[in-house]
């Protein structure tokens, strides 16, 4: 029992204690540097895609999509250099496959989206069905479902992936598997997915499986009608514009148990209110021009820049010309473990 106050020597004894238990893999409470508070030490960052994908084609002439497996330029944030993250939860990259070339088939436990940024004739074969991959679809590849890639056309093509690879990492449950064959078996007609899933309607016997939606292709042509049609029946929100959520069909949720995607429509000459929020954000110019001011940075964006902002940095958009702006989050997760805040204007 402790019954007298500390004496004069309590400093010394106090610097003998912390070298004591530092020997024993121990540090005192007291002592820390950081208390509680939101945000990271992730910055916010942008990438212009004038300056990607030239070194995007040049990968393509010094490695073959054998060698690189998947030739992929990692958008890779300043202060998690040496990580491959933009965010302390998410991974993004831009990946380009040329005519004729197929990104062999694998899975792993990551969940994993393809946003597709520029071109034409590109496929990804998910759990057994080839889905044609057209400029602002946005593609889903649920956690261990086997994948693969081909180009049937004439031309390049480029499409950001994200993954939540930081999740299965920091719990330690990163598995991977490749197939042996290049290309999977596809046991499924093109269009049996939307067919069953994407009409507002579920087979009377489906049970989901996991969180993950069922619904594996998000075509940009039906979202840019929706968008465009709210833009003209609607008021803007004074930070978001016109914004969509995929949605999960079975669940009204988020298409992945820790991933939120978003598509916004920004009018012309829009001035937006700051927000910030919890969730790390990877942005994604599908359309249009103007600045994303994040904190004290000023990024002028333009047709496929990508930038991101990190947890609780207050943002905002202003457009010249009308924006459409893919993204996508870790608000589920967030959700999920009831974490995500924000502070709406």
């Amino acid at each position: 029992m402790i019954d007298k106050a500390p004496s004069s020597r309590a400093p010394d004894d106090l610097k003998q204690l912390s070298r004591d238990i530092d020997r024993k893999s121990m540090m005192p409470l007291w002592e820390r540097t950081g208390g509680m508070r939101p945000g990271s030490d992730c910055i916010a960052m942008h990438w212009h895609y004038s300056d990607i994908k030239p070194e995007l084609l040049r990968a393509c002439e010094l490695i073959t999509k054998k060698q690189a497996e998947r030739r992929v330029l990692v958008l890779e944030n300043e202060a998690l250099r040496g990580t491959t993250y933009i965010t302390n939860t998410l991974y993004a990259g831009l990946q380009i496959i040329l005519p004729g070339e197929i990104a062999p088939s694998h899975r792993h436990t990551p969940n994993a989206l393809r946003f597709v940024v520029e071109g034409d004739g590109a496929y990804t074969a998910v759990d057994g069905e080839r889905l044609m991959m057209h400029p602002g679809d946005f593609i889903v590849t649920p956690n261990w479902t086997w994948h693969d890639h081909g180009n049937l056309g004439d031309g390049p093509v480029v499409w950001l992936d994200g993954l939540d690879s930081p999740f299965t990492n920091f719990l330690g449950t990163t598995f991977r598997e490749d197939l042996t064959d290049d290309r999977q078996n596809l046991f499924r007609q093109d269009g049996d997915n939307a067919a069953a899933f994407a009409a507002n309607m579920l087979p009377h016997d489906f049970r989901p499986a996991s969180a993950q939606s069922p619904i594996l292709h998000y075509p940009y042509a039906q979202t840019k009608k929706a968008l465009e049609h709210l833009a003209a029946t609607t008021d803007p929100h004074p930070a978001h514009g016109v914004k969509l959520r995929y949605a999960n069909p079975a669940t009204g949720r988020h298409p992945f148990s820790t991933m939120a995607v978003f598509m916004q429509r920004l009018p012309a000459n829009f001035s937006g209110r700051d927000y910030r929020s919890t969730e790390g954000s990877v942005f994604c110019v599908v359309e249009g021009d103007g600045k994303l001011i994040a904190g004290e940075k000023t990024f002028e964006m333009t047709q496929h820049d990508v930038a991101v902002v990190p947890s609780w940095t207050a943002y905002r958009f202003e457009t010249s010309t009308a924006m459409v702006i893919f993204s996508y989050s870790d608000r589920a997760g967030q959700e999920a473990l009831g974490f995500w805040h924000d502070e709406d204007p």
